[in-house]
């Protein structure tokens, strides 16, 4: 089974997500509109850059934008969760033993110390993201079974690798269960709401572009967002 997941079965998760989002990104910058959305982008090509630019990091930055101070404690959550989500499959040892072995290179590695702790902090963001969900109307009226189900499988490939870590019962379960579960991660990404992992840039890119253009950028106003 450890040969299987980790042999076809990975490189066929993969080329699903990276041909799925290469799909998924063609689509979403082919459905703009040219009369509202694209009209003024070639026109003025470096304002629109400056401000899809601004527009990605201010919103990778704690606290760097107007609705992320006005949340504190779901600004913490948020970001406990995604830095754990996206730095421990990449930078954790083991993972990139597999990355060397099946495509020939590797990531930067982080200490053992490091990614238990932001695998422990991306589950405590995560718990409190599905606890929002739960007590505030606003986010639960807007949550269906599809939502939960990819909050499940977000959660699983950390509780598998964390037991497997900790070696709690059988350590061959828990690392094919663990293996098993990111892969599914993977295959699911093109497909579900998971997608934003990729399509949060061209969004913010877009619309920093219309603000930096269109709505106050040509004019040195600076959307504080």
């Amino acid at each position: 089974m450890y040969a299987v997941l980790t042999g076809p079965v990975f490189y066929l998760a993969l080329a699903v997500c990276l041909i799925g989002m290469t799909v998924r990104f063609y689509l979403y910058f082919r459905g703009l509109s040219w009369q509202l959305d694209r009209v003024a982008y070639k026109a003025h090509p470096e304002a629109g850059f400056k401000g899809a630019v601004r527009s990605i990091y201010k919103w990778l930055i704690p606290f760097g934008t107007y609705g992320w101070r006005t949340q504190p404690i779901m600004t913490i959550a948020f970001f406990s969760f995604h830095i754990g989500a996206v730095a421990v499959p990449l930078f954790l040892a083991g993972h990139n033993v597999v990355l060397e072995q099946k495509l020939g290179f590797s990531f930067p590695t982080m200490g053992s110390g490091v990614a238990d702790f932001l695998s422990w902090a991306a589950i405590a963001g995560l718990l409190f993201l599905v606890l929002r969900r739960l007590t505030l109307p606003e986010v639960r009226i807007l949550t269906d079974k599809k939502d939960w189900g990819i909050l499940l499988l977000t959660f699983l490939p950390f509780a598998t690798g964390l037991a497997a870590r900790y070696q709690v019962g059988d350590y061959g379960f828990w690392l094919t269960s663990h293996i098993l579960t990111g892969e599914l991660l993977l295959f699911a990404i093109p497909f579900t709401k998971l997608s934003h992992i990729f399509l949060f840039f061209a969004s913010r890119a877009q619309l920093g572009m219309d603000f930096g253009i269109k709505r106050g950028g040509m004019k040195g106003t600076k959307m504080a967002w």
